[in-house]
């Protein structure tokens, strides 16, 4: 079962010690706008290709602008072997209003 969360749940999840990886499946040119620090970088297309990156052992919580692509690819690794997936539900647009309003709006 995919674990739906906030930003603000996450980033309180992993300060408290729990160990997810944060996978961005956004395209390059939505990084290059608006990122956030130590996340995996593969865009939704390439994740077939690319999924021997990702460690199926390990949480991964999936993002993406607003939450829809990211809950495609969490319900992926759910089906491709990945023992525990989380989507970021409002995506970075979310993260920028109540975590960091650093990150530009796009």
């Amino acid at each position: 079962m995919i674990e739906d969360m906030t930003p603000g749940e996450f980033v309180g999840r992993r300060d408290s010690g729990e160990l997810w990886a944060l996978l961005d499946v956004r395209e390059a040119w939505e990084i290059n706008i608006a990122r956030i620090d130590q996340t995996i970088h593969i865009p939704m297309a390439e994740i077939p290709a690319r999924i021997a990156e990702l460690d199926a052992s390990q949480a991964v919580a999936v993002l993406c602008h607003s939450g829809g692509r990211s809950a495609r690819v969490a319900n992926y690794l759910l089906q491709t072997g990945f023992d525990r997936v989380a989507n970021i539900v409002g995506g970075i647009d979310t993260w920028s209003l109540d975590i960091d309003d650093s990150i530009p709006r796009y």
